[in-house]
């Protein structure tokens, strides 16, 4: 008897593996309300997904750059130094799908598009703010402490 080999938890599977039993919902019940209790730490709870996108680098910059305002790809990309356009792309199209951006196209020829935050996404954006604010005033302290444990100093 060939027995299926068990993913340790928290491991990647390929596209129609068989999903871990925990993931599978008894008989009559919804699959989206699987971990839908927003219990990040369990690990097939979707808003994990949704804290990996948000709090990638790219993320969190794009979505606190539309704080101000709508803005058009170009003036996105010239806000977020390094950021290429494909990375840009492809981080819209999910903060969009997720719902905490908007996409909106102007029947322009050629099409204006542009991208505002979502209610969703101008809730999130001020604790963003806060977290980018408080790297910003803690910056020299962080690398003051990288310093002293490169060079395996005690901190002062």
């Amino acid at each position: 008897m060939n027995a299926v080999p068990t993913p340790r938890p928290g491991a990647l599977q390929s596209p129609g593996a068989l999903a871990p039993p925990e993931a599978v919902p008894p008989p009559g019940v919804a699959p989206s309300s699987v971990a839908a209790d927003g219990d990040a730490f369990r690990g097939d709870c979707p808003g994990r997904t949704v804290l990996d996108h948000v709090t990638s680098r790219w993320g969190v910059l794009i979505l606190a750059s539309l704080r101000a305002g709508p803005l058009r790809f170009y003036e996105l990309r010239d806000r977020i130094g390094g950021i290429s356009e494909k990375m840009l792309s492809q981080n819209l199209r999910v903060l969009v799908r997720d719902g905490l951006v908007d996409r909106d196209v102007e029947p322009t020829v050629p099409p204006k598009v542009s991208y505002a935050l979502t209610s969703l996404g101008r809730e999130l954006s001020d604790p963003l703010q806060s977290l980018i604010d408080w790297i910003a005033t803690r910056t020299p302290q962080i690398v003051a402490a990288q310093r002293c444990h490169d060079l395996g100093t005690p901190e002062s």
